[in-house]
């Protein structure tokens, strides 16, 4: 807090100007990320823009690649100038295009180019990845924010400190660079090099963030999405961004940091070293006030936690809970309107079942639970086949749709007949038990990890198949990149079959006549009750029906979703089946 406020003095006395992109790979577009993609702008992004604007710096617009492929960062302009700031956020699966963004950037006349930063989670866990040191084609960032927002404003106070009159924001980065005022803020990977354009000859790493504590002292994201570029086929920014009253015709989403942090150690998972082992959350009315601005400006009323697992801590997961909860028991706007999802365990959920209704008034529509393998055989958070259905049916009873994220590995086979460790037997239960929505993933090497290193040393990990190497945009778990199995084309057409089975014509006609989203609270009025009073009687004969009609159909409608995405999803990955299979 005390950083923007200084920040706001500086920034009144340095007209600057930014652009933040978010690198995206339109080959990435397959299930279970195939609508989220588009539909919910991405919450690094928006909460760096968000930063920058509460901190005084009012010339800055988001470019997602989502809605701009084509946008060239050689060619932006804006406020009639080219930017002093160029930042990119990347995952790790948008790699290939981060680093075209990067590259493109360089082509700018060095006496004019913005100083480039790179973050987000890519960038994180190997910040090496944007730094040249090929000689014969030099390109890079100028520095990797390894950090959070507070990383970031603490770097650009030191800059803007020593920043002269006419000075680039680029030329005042060197300076300070080779002054050595950029080593006491951690969370900074940058270059040296024999000349200020010249390839990468080493890496100066100023050590791990500081995290925030608190984080109610975040900027508010509404500022965020005040900053869109509109969607475009231009490789320009436009003139203005994407005026309030379209931003929900875009996004119907909003992503929403509630807590972050996992009490579970999983070998596989980054989420414990990025959160050095620490739980952190906003407060219940914090929560509660960002999505009334981001719903009453927008007109977005439907949310998702960015948890790592919302049940982590009972007193947190509470006050945000009861928090949401009083208010919309007032049956107001926006708040009769608000629906949210995010994600917890089958362990946590249980041990709150007790607080499932309040959870419940809160608003929380569906969870996303992280079953990985009903046996735990490949992980163990605490979930079995019975506790699993437990969950499930609690959550049910109190109107919440469970969605569970599975886990496909090697000793897995598709189908077992005396037990349920086969994966359609596990996805089978999982949709008897009410499951709506699923996602299967093939286990994957992730930066960050403590399994990450040894899925190289011990030979899991692939190179190369058939003479085409592992490109970023397949490690994303929808492609079998880590195998020791024999005969890798299996796992991956196992990965198929699963998502065949749960979703198909045979379900989707099942599921008009016994539909699984007919559940409790399914059809519940949420208008005002001044706007029921002054309803008809056929008004409100029709409406219940509506909304009865609504509830029973929902089941329905998400198969056909899943259909469709299924079909993109076979067009993408079954060329890698048959590289998998040629390649032995």
């Amino acid at each position: 807090t005390a950083i923007r406020q200084r920040l706001r003095g500086l920034a009144s006395r340095h007209d600057l100007s930014t652009v933040i992109a978010c690198a995206f790979d339109h080959r990435t577009r397959i299930l279970p990320f195939i609508y989220a993609d588009l539909r919910m702008i991405p919450a690094g992004v928006r909460a760096i823009g968000s930063a920058l604007a509460d901190s005084g710096f009012g010339k800055t617009r988001i470019v997602l690649q989502q809605w701009n492929r084509n946008f060239r960062p050689s060619q932006m302009r804006l406020d009639g100038r080219i930017p002093d700031l160029f930042l990119v956020s990347s995952m790790h699966l948008h790699s290939a295009e981060c680093d075209r963004l990067i590259q493109d950037a360089n082509r700018i006349d060095p006496a004019q180019r913005p100083l480039i930063i790179a973050g987000g989670p890519r960038i994180i866990y190997e910040p090496w990845q944007v730094f040249s040191s090929d000689a014969n084609h030099p390109w890079g960032a100028d520095v990797a924010v390894t950090g959070e927002e507070y990383v970031l404003l603490h770097l650009l106070e030191v800059l803007l400190s020593m920043r002269a009159r006419n000075e680039t924001l680029r030329a005042a980065f060197v300076r300070a660079r080779q002054a050595g005022a950029l080593d006491e803020i951690p969370g900074l990977v940058y270059s040296r090099s024999a000349t200020p354009d010249g390839p990468c000859e080493e890496l100066v790493d100023t050590g791990i963030q500081r995290l925030l504590g608190d984080l109610d002292e975040l900027p508010y994201p509404v500022l965020g999405y005040q900053l869109m570029e509109p969607p475009s086929a231009a490789a320009t920014l436009g003139p203005h961004a994407l005026p309030a009253h379209r931003v929900r015709k875009h996004c119907t989403v909003s992503s929403i940091v509630l807590t972050t942090g996992c009490k579970f150690r999983c070998s596989y998972c980054p989420i414990p070293a990025y959160n050095q082992r620490q739980h952190r959350a906003k407060s219940g009315e914090r929560v509660a006030d960002e999505m009334q601005q981001i719903a009453e400006t927008y007109g977005i009323a439907n949310f998702f936690g960015t948890d790592d697992n919302f049940f982590n801590d009972t007193k947190r997961t509470l006050d945000i809970a009861e928090a949401l909860a009083r208010r919309v028991n007032t049956r107001q706007r926006p708040y009769c309107k608000i629906r949210w999802a995010t994600e917890a365990t089958i362990h946590d959920t249980l041990r709150l079942q007790e607080h499932l209704p309040v959870i419940r008034q809160s608003g929380l529509m569906a969870l996303w639970l992280g079953v990985e393998d009903l046996t735990g055989k490949l992980v163990k958070k605490g979930q079995d086949e019975n506790k699993t259905i437990r969950a499930f049916r609690l959550l049910r009873e109190h109107g919440i749709y469970p969605v569970p994220m599975m886990m496909h590995y090697d000793a897995q086979p598709l189908v077992t007949w005396k037990s349920n460790q086969g994966l359609l037997n596990q996805l089978g239960t999982l949709r008897k038990a009410g499951a709506l929505y699923t996602q299967v993933l093939m286990l994957t090497p992730s930066p960050g990890s403590k399994w990450y290193e040894d899925t190289y040393t011990s030979g899991l990990a692939i190179a190369e198949v058939n003479g085409a190497a592992v490109e970023p945009h397949i490690v994303d778990g929808n492609y079998v990149v880590a195998s020791k199995h024999p005969r890798p084309w299996l796992k991956q057409l196992n990965l198929l079959a699963g998502y065949t089975y749960f979703f198909n014509p045979l379900r989707l006609a099942f599921a008009l006549v016994r539909s699984k989203s007919a559940i409790h609270w399914a059809d519940l009025e949420t208008r005002p009750p001044e706007d029921v009073a002054r309803y008809s009687v056929w008004q409100r004969i029709r409406r219940r029906l509506y909304l009865k009609a609504r509830a029973h159909v929902i089941d329905a409608g998400v198969q056909l979703f899943g259909m469709y995405g299924l079909m993109h999803t076979y067009r993408r990955t079954l060329g890698w089946s048959w590289r998998l299979l040629r390649g032995g």
